[in-house]
C-alpha cells in the first residue's frame, strides 16, 4: 500500500506566537502527571483489591461513567507515557469482560500513543532527537524501505516498548492519520491478549498472587508466541506477493 509522506528534513519549528500553547500544554502535562503521582497509591493492585466489591458493583450500576473515567484515564496515562498500562489492562479485562475490555483498550491505548506522537512532534523534539538519534535514522531509513509496514510490525511485537515507538516515530515524517490507523490495528492483536489474560482470572487477588506468568493457559501462550512471529510471517507472505507481477501495476509496494 503506497505511503506519501512529507520531507524527513521539512522543519517543524513553531512560530513565536506558538509558544503561550506550548506553555499551556506543557502546564497541563505537569498537572496531570503531578495528580497521577500524588495517587498512584490508589491505583495500585493492593488498592484496587481492597475496593474490587465497589468497583464491581460501580461498573453494572454506572457502566458508561466507568467506562468513560476508565477510558481517559487510560488515554492520559499512554499519553503521558506514565507506567501501568499492562496491568490496567488487565484490569479493564477482569472488570469489563473481553469485548467491551478491548474495544475501549483499543481506542484509548490509540489515544495515547497519538497524543505522545504529536508532544513528541511538536513539543519535545530537539531533547528527543539528542537522546534517540541514532535510533531514529535507522526509523527513517525503515519507512523509507517499507512504509507504514514497518509501524505495523513495530506494534505487533510486545518486546518494543510502547512509548519508545511513539516518541521516535513522531520525529519521523509519517502522516498522524497513517500513525492512527496503523497503530490501532497494529496494536488490537496485543490488546486481545492482554484483555483476555485479565477477563480470565476470577479475582485481582489471584492476577496479584500469580502474575502475568502464572494466569498464562497453553492458548494464552500460543498466543504471545503467535504474537512475536505474527509480523515475520505477514511480511514475508508481503514480500512474496509484491514480486509477482500484477494486472496494471508491476510495482506493487508494501503495506
Amino acid at each position: 500500500m503506497p505511503e506519501s509522506i512529507p520531507a524527513a528534513n521539512q522543519s517543524t519549528k513553531p512560530p513565536r506566537s506558538a509558544w503561550p500553547r506550548r506553555v499551556a500544554v506543557l502546564v497541563v502535562m505537569a498537572i496531570l502527571v503531578l495528580i497521577f503521582v500524588l495517587n498512584r497509591e490508589a491505583l495500585s493492585i493492593d488498592s484496587l483489591i481492597s475496593r474490587q466489591d465497589a468497583l464491581q458493583q460501580a461498573a453494572n450500576e454506572q457502566p458508561l461513567l466507568v467506562l468513560g473515567i476508565a477510558f481517559l484515564l487510560y488515554v492520559v496515562v499512554t499519553g503521558l507515557s506514565l507506567p501501568g498500562a499492562a496491568l490496567m489492562t488487565l484490569v479493564y479485562g477482569w472488570l469489563f469482560g473481553f469485548w467491551r475490555a478491548v474495544l475501549m483498550v483499543s481506542f484509548a491505548s490509540t489515544a495515547g500513543a497519538t497524543i505522545a506522537f504529536l508532544l513528541s512532534r511538536f513539543l519535545f523534539r530537539d531533547a528527543i532527537q539528542s537522546r534517540f538519534g541514532e535510533r531514529l535514522t535507522a526509523f527513517n531509513e525503515a519507512l523509507a524501505r517499507e512504509g507504514a509496514f514497518y509501524l505495523f510490525t513495530l506494534r505487533l511485537i510486545p518486546q518494543v516498548p510502547f512509548f519508545l515507538v511513539n516518541l521516535v516515530m513522531g520525529l519521523t515524517p509519517i502522516r498522524t492519520s497513517t500513525y492512527w490507523w496503523v497503530s490501532q490495528l497494529g496494536m488490537l492483536p496485543g490488546t486481545c491478549v492482554y484483555v483476555y489474560a485479565g477477563a480470565s482470572v476470577g479475582s485481582l487477588e489471584a492476577l496479584r498472587d500469580k502474575g502475568l506468568a502464572g494466569i498464562l493457559t497453553w492458548q494464552l501462550a500460543v498466543a504471545f508466541t503467535l504474537l512475536g512471529v505474527f509480523p515475520l510471517i505477514v511480511k514475508a507472505i508481503v514480500r512474496l506477493l509484491t514480486r509477482r507481477p500484477t494486472a496494471g501495476n508491476t510495482n506493487a509496494k508494501d503495506f
